[in-house]
């Protein structure tokens, strides 16, 4: 059966426009890709201006991830200065507390200690959509907010906490990819 040329035209027409609008409704996961948080974003020609709090996000070091908890003294983050985290496949990690979630077989993890010496809000900003968990004394943190990064960052997401001093257990899971840019820092 032949198609009137028309009617193929048309065809043709609504299977460019749907894979045309499929290929632009990304999730947001790259920064500069025009979708930002399900919105449409300005095109990223330039670097933006970070907040003070989140200045260091651009002079980053690697740093591997422990295993497990035994292994934290090569694993330790220093408030206000980002890293490359270097992750772990999910099944070489032994999470001291299960994760909310803990990824599939294929996605990435790991654990960091930090130490907070001074009472106040924290930020940890990912850059990816990875989840997180904050550990003290065995229990898991609550966080008191949450969101995205400023436009064209590469800040995929910010969670907040209040903190007293002490010793942290940040658990990092399934992310996507075995890299990850990541910052703890304290806001004014």
């Amino acid at each position: 059966m032949r198609l009137p040329v028309r009617s193929g035209l048309a065809a043709l027409a609504s299977v460019i426009l749907v894979t045309s609008g499929q290929a632009q409704s990304g999730t947001g996961s790259e920064m500069g890709s025009g979708m930002e948080n399900g919105k449409a974003s300005p095109a990223c020609t330039a670097t933006p201006e970070l907040p003070p709090e989140l200045a260091a996000w651009p002079d980053r070091t690697a740093l591997a991830a422990a295993a497990d908890a035994s292994s934290l003294a090569d694993a330790r983050i220093t408030i206000g200065k980002a890293v490359d985290a270097r992750l772990r496949p999910t099944p070489e990690v032994r999470y001291a507390l299960r994760p909310e979630k803990p990824g599939g077989s294929v996605s990435f993890g790991g654990l960091y200690a930090l130490t907070v010496e001074q009472a106040g809000h924290y930020r940890i900003a990912l850059g990816s959509a990875a989840w997180i968990d904050l550990v003290q004394e065995g229990k898991a943190l609550v966080s008191t907010a949450h969101g995205h990064g400023p436009d064209c960052t590469g800040i995929r997401k910010m969670v907040d906490f209040s903190l007293a001093p002490g010793r942290y257990l940040l658990q990092v899971s399934a992310n996507a990819a075995p890299d990850m840019p990541l910052l703890v820092t304290r806001l004014p």
